[in-house]
């Protein structure tokens, strides 16, 4: 059993011990959000120019006809056959248009490659136009592309450290028109759930019913309740919703064990138990040694060659243990404590909820990332 694992342990047992009985209460809008407030994608196709021979080659044909319309906009007529540059890249520029945005906001946009551009690093994206699914132009990008990577190439060796393929623009766009929405258009006001539960959901309608005096409130399912706008509230919608969103609200989540194989890492919630089984854990070990041994003929030999000689050594153990009693509807602390004693590693831990998924007595929702 490792130290960090043991330190792990006893921070989830000291959480848990420290939060047990506790209801835990969220604002509501920190669980939940007004339905049709939303960001919106934007898209569209630019060139990053001013790139130091890292650009698009020349098999990439679409970057060159590109540079060869780009200077015809401009009053020069090239043939794109006659384009033979390094310096440009072809990208493709996206950004989120936020909820409500006017003309004149600034927002971030992220460049990737199209073609075989080795870096993006010291380029300028020239002005793009962005564009909605509806094929409007939303906004325009334009500017110095920031890039948290390298990459160097020199007589056959390259270096290349973090992605330096995608780039970003820090407020590198400029919002040119809204989207029109009335969003008290119906004279009422839907809020959704981020994550649905109907336990959650009847606390929500509970609570907003409380604050506001009157039954008016009404759960439309385990995601939704609607709240229509009456009397004072319709005048001040905005102040309505505000209002709304400060309420405190005792969210209930399904107990689940969240594991991701690929790093070892394991999330459990403070509802999980384990039905009472039992339980036998064994670490196999393989060990594979590797030596490499020369063998030359005798001095003077007339006969006999150099060998060379590859010597491998596998050896597989099994370390045992007996039946261990686990579970009996027991709390998190106490089923860490219980794994923790059998030595599981976080590894280890993965085929143990596999295994008890598998028979029936993890009484919790099992999650592999």
């Amino acid at each position: 059993m490792t130290k960090s694992f043991s330190r792990i342990c006893i921070i989830v047992v000291l959480l848990v011990a420290a939060t047990s009985g506790v209801a835990h209460a969220a604002r509501l809008k920190d669980i939940a959000q007004v339905e049709g407030v939303r960001g919106n994608q934007l898209f569209g196709y630019g060139l990053v120019v001013g790139l130091n021979g890292t650009g698009d080659g020349n098999a990439v044909d679409f970057t060159n006809k590109s540079i060869s319309n780009m200077l015809e906009r401009v009053g020069l007529s090239v043939s794109s056959d006659e384009v033979k540059v390094k310096n440009v890249a072809s990208v493709m520029v996206t950004a989120t248009l936020p909820p409500f945005a006017r003309p004149g906001l600034e927002i971030d946009v992220t460049l990737s490659s199209l073609g075989d551009a080795r870096s993006l690093q010291g380029g300028t994206l020239l002005l793009t136009p962005l564009k909605a699914p509806d094929g409007n132009v939303y906004a325009v990008a334009q500017g110095a592309v920031t890039v948290g990577g390298f990459s160097v190439s020199s007589g056959g060796d390259a270096v290349v450290q973090n992605h330096p393929t995608v780039g970003t623009i820090a407020s590198g766009a400029y919002v040119e028109r809204s989207i029109p929405f009335d969003l008290f258009q119906s004279k009422q006001v839907r809020i959704v759930l981020r994550e649905p539960d109907f336990t959650t959901m009847t606390r929500v309608v509970d609570e907003i019913n409380k604050d506001l005096g009157r039954p008016l409130a009404v759960a439309l399912d385990a995601g939704s309740v609607e709240i229509p706008l009456v009397d004072s509230f319709a005048l001040d919608p905005i102040g309505f919703v505000a209002r709304l969103e400060q309420l405190d609200v005792s969210q209930d989540a399904r107990a689940r064990v969240i594991v991701n194989e690929k790093t070892g890492t394991i999330v459990m919630g403070e509802h999980v138990t384990v039905s009472q089984v039992a339980l036998a854990h064994g670490n196999l070990s393989i060990a594979i040694r590797s030596e490499t041994q020369v063998s030359q003929p005798e001095p003077l030999s007339e006969e006999g060659e150099t060998a060379v000689v590859t010597n491998t050594d596998v050896q597989v153990g099994e370390d045992t243990s007996g039946l261990s009693l686990v579970g009996g509807e027991v709390t998190l602390g106490e089923l860490v404590n219980a794994l923790n004693a059998l030595g599981a590693t976080p590894r280890d831990l993965i085929s143990i909820f596999t295994a008890l998924q598998r028979a029936g007595a993890l009484q919790a929702e099992l999650t592999i990332m």
